[in-house]
């Protein structure tokens, strides 16, 4: 056992003089709070920490590439991967003074093995909310491999760009200059494809302009790619086979730009030896592996002691999405384009606002790092490597967090790591009502990634909304905006909430016939709850109000369902069906009482009262089902004596201060969590050993300080030491390896990692880290009222279209049929 110092709020994150003992356990050898504990003998180093992968290219559900840590990869041991696990080709050599450096990808092991082509030697990987930063030795420079994603959730037009920044720098470490020259490829795994007849390529060389940012202009030269034949709106193996797949570049700065396409061996082999590209963009290559086609840029920047390229990359789609609405189905054009015009003006644009965009995004990470104000404290505790039951309490057993990090520092490395995967997930659209107006709002679509491909999946978002109200609540609108336009335009035959507004993105063709998954009481209960929280965070009553009639309905379903419920799937749905499922229970009763307060907001006392009355009725019962014989914890099903879960549907309860929990139940929980913790946290519930981490933090912020850093730090110790090798899922088991869970579905790259922010959402209403367990003293929302924040997140107005007239989209209308209405009762479900 070992002791460590305490540290108090707000002082430096820095380690106390005194260490615990760690020669029995295994610490976070490439924390930054624990860096002695590392091998020096072992790179490149991680910072933070070391995750199963890190964000390269992430924008939308088709800009989504990462690097691997598996077997302590990096970029140049294995090729970059897109989220569903598959490669993607993408190359990066320097050569310095004639001798190249391979420090992305792996074509080294392709080509013959020559003298002067060498892999560098990785040295750091650091990432944050916005970049991930690859540092490499390579004779005599550094280089660093930046990739940035920009996370600026309050600026709309910006959030809907699905290009992503590689800026590579080369540095002298020897104090004299060298001849510097870069060169770097992709493939056509990008839009899946691996022969160059099964693809069209342009070479683009775009026109000077301005583009209104205060940046100087540049003129972006692009490798554009896409599909012969395309299949709008399909997908093979999760990449799209529709749009357009761009590399971009510019010969600013270089002494000799060059390019080619061609076969994988010839163009990089040539390169490798002749240090430049033949400006051929017509070769054509056929078939897989060392034949497959490469599309190349080479850029020759003379002898200089520091000099950088920037690349752009992405994946785009126009139209974007197929939705189903009044007027018929529409594909719909992608937001970017009328904020920017057509896709080469908006890569123009992009290219052209690095500065701008990288200003913004540090306003982003800076106060992400300003709100990361939870505390760390000393604590003895008993530690054996020989089981799974992770770090305890001398004398009684109790688990304890993580004992040698800094909560801080755990809590700032998840959240970092969450806030590009969250973004990653959404497409922005023009919506077809009246795509000319002007002070239209988009529509935001959300892709259930690598569970089921859902669009706008309720009980998806629903994890997710703690991001939303921490970094702009009005994209939760935007999302909720196609749900309820949906089931109020007679498209839906069910009196509940549907679970989503299509079977596989980006089909947003809603569900006619009623025969979506079945999780009734689950998505009732979340709509009500989403809506409520964002006219809190917002204060836009119009919008509550114009969909009043609608939440009112999924309430009276919960009033008839949510206190005893019948079997059925809640949002952990790979669990499967269970009856009288207490955590279900609760968040309709919660749900019951968010209704009443929305029903006094509307100006309807006869309804706000009688919600009122059946929340406080309902929860009284609740109780008496609820909580196990024992009185240490609550149940996981009624009368399942011994059963248990994680309660996090009460977080609601509390970052909205409705008053209805009793105080004493989230003490009762706090305590029990530690009673049952394992290495990685607690399980999800007693029936298996896997967790959820969206739910791990959403119950962290009902609890005790305590029990919360034993959450949060456990999350952290997870991400660091799993053997999980696909984009942070959510999904994991808290013993062995924390693998994932066997015969489910790999979960990566999932938006419910907003979740994460659970903590950060509270933080925002006024309650900080001291705040223990159901405690709201100190919110800024009264206690069962119903008043907005003081200073809410006013909802943000579009910006007025500047671009190039909008394609028009093609619209079926619907034939006519007579009207009706869905059947009525508790029996119709």
């Amino acid at each position: 056992m070992g002791v460590l110092g305490k540290l108090a709020i707000g002082v430096p994150l820095v380690l106390s003089a005194t260490l615990p003992i760690v020669a029995a356990q295994n610490p976070f050898t490439n924390f930054t709070v624990y860096p002695e504990a590392a091998d020096p003998g072992i790179l490149p180093k991680y910072s933070p920490l070391r995750p199963p992968a890190i964000p390269l290219a992430v924008r939308s559900p088709y800009t989504s590439a990462w690097a691997s840590t598996v077997a302590q990869g990096t970029l140049n041991s294995q090729s970059p991967i897109f989220w569903y696990g598959q490669g993607l080709g993408w190359e990066g050599i320097v050569v310095v003074d004639g001798d190249s450096y391979e420090y992305m990808g792996t074509i080294i092991n392709d080509l013959p093995e020559l003298p002067y082509f060498n892999k560098s030697i990785p040295q750091e990987v650091k990432f944050d909310s916005q970049y991930s930063n690859f540092t490499f030795l390579a004779g005599p420079v550094t280089i660093t491999a930046s990739f940035f994603s920009p996370v600026v959730p309050k600026d709309i037009c910006r959030s809907s760009i699905p290009l992503s920044y590689l800026t590579t720098t080369v540095t002298s470490n020897d104090g004299q200059p060298h001849h510097v020259q870069f060169y770097s490829d992709v493939n056509g795994q990008w839009i899946g494809l691996g022969n160059e007849f099964d693809i069209i390529k342009e070479f683009h060389i775009g026109p000077l302009g301005g583009n209104g940012t205060g940046n100087g202009t540049d003129v972006p030269t692009s490798w554009i790619l896409r599909p012969r034949v395309p299949s709008l709106f399909a997908e093979a193996n999760q990449i799209p086979r529709w749009g357009n797949f761009s590399y971009t570049t510019s010969s600013v700065g270089a002494t000799n730009f060059t390019y080619q396409s061609g076969s994988a061996t010839s163009v990089r082999f040539g390169f490798v030896n002749n240090r430049f590209l033949t400006n051929d963009a017509g070769s054509t290559a056929r078939g897989f592996g060392n034949q497959e086609p490469v599309y190349a840029f080479s850029h020759d920047m003379g002898t200089v002691m520091e000099t950088s390229v920037r690349y752009s990359i992405g994946s785009i789609q126009s139209p974007a999405v197929r939705y189903l609405h009044k007027g018929g189905l529409s594909n719909l054009a992608p937001w970017w384009e009328r904020c920017y015009g057509e896709m080469h003006d908006m890569i123009r644009f992009h290219w052209n606002d690095f500065d701008t965009v990288s200003i913004l995004a540090n306003e982003f990470e800076t106060k992400l790092r300003a709100d990361n104000g939870t505390d760390q404290y000393g604590q003895q505790y008993e530690y054996d490597p020989s089981n799974a039951y992770g770090f305890l309490e001398p004398g009684n057993a109790t688990g304890i967090a993580v004992p040698f990090v800094s909560e801080a520092e755990s809590y700032y490395a998840i959240v970092a790591l969450s806030a590009r995967q969250v973004m990653g997930a959404y497409v922005m659209a023009v919506p077809p009502s009246a795509p000319d107006a002007d002070n239209v709002e988009p529509l935001m679509f959300q892709k259930e990634i690598s569970s089921n491909g859902n669009i706008n999946t309720v009980d998806v978002l629903y994890p997710t909304t703690p991001f939303f109200f921490y970094a702009n609540p009005t994209l939760l609108k935007y999302i909720l905006q196609p749900l309820y336009e949906l089931q109020e335009g007679s498209f839906y035959p069910n009196t509940y909430s549907s679970h989503d507004i299509g079977t596989h993105f980006p089909l947003a063709t809603g569900h006619v016939e009623g025969t979506d998954e079945y999780m009734p009481v689950e998505n009732s209960g979340n709509s009500i709850l989403m809506s409520y929280a964002y006219y809190k965070f917002t204060g836009d009553f119009g919008w509550l109000s114009s969909h009043y009639q609608l939440l009112r309905q999924f309430a009276q379903y919960l009033i008839d369902f949510s206190l005893v419920p019948s079997a059925q799937l809640s949002t952990d749905d790979f669990a499967g069906e269970l009856a009288n499922q207490t955590n279900l229970a609760i968040k309709g009763i919660v749900g019951l009482q968010a209704m009443s307060h929305i029903s006094r907001i509307i100006g309807n006392l006869d309804d706000a009262a009688n919600f009122a009355d059946k929340a406080t009725s309902y929860y009284a019962q609740w109780e008496g089902y609820a909580i196990d014989p024992s009185g240490k914890h609550t149940l996981l099903a009624y009368q399942w004596r011994s059963s248990w879960g994680l309660l996090y549907n009460i977080y609601f309860d509390k970052l909205l201060n409705l008053g209805l929990v009793d105080p004493k139940l989230y003490e009762m929980q706090s305590a029990w969590y530690a009673q049952v913790s394992q290495v990685y946290g607690v399980p999800l519930d007693n029936r298996h050993h896997y967790t959820k981490s969206d739910w791990e933090i959403w119950a962290a912020a009902t609890c005790s300080q305590t029990t919360r850093r034993l959450f949060v730090n456990a999350v952290a110790y997870w991400l660091n030491e799993t053997t999980t090798n696909l984009p942070f899922s959510d999904l994991y088991e808290v013993v062995g390896t924390g693998d994932y869970p066997l015969q489910i579905d790999h979960f990566s790259a999932r938006p419910v990692v907003g979740g994460h922010f659970a903590l950060l959402a509270l933080l925002k209403t006024g309650l900080h880290a001291n705040a223990a367990a159901g405690d709201t003293t100190g919110s800024l929302f009264e206690r069962n009222g119903t008043n907005p924040l003081p200073n809410p997140d006013a909802p943000v107005t579009a910006p007025s279209y500047a671009g190039a007239p909008l394609k028009p989209r093609s619209v079926r209308k619907q034939s006519s049929r007579p009207g009706w209405l869905p059947p009525k009762g508790p029996d119709h479900v």
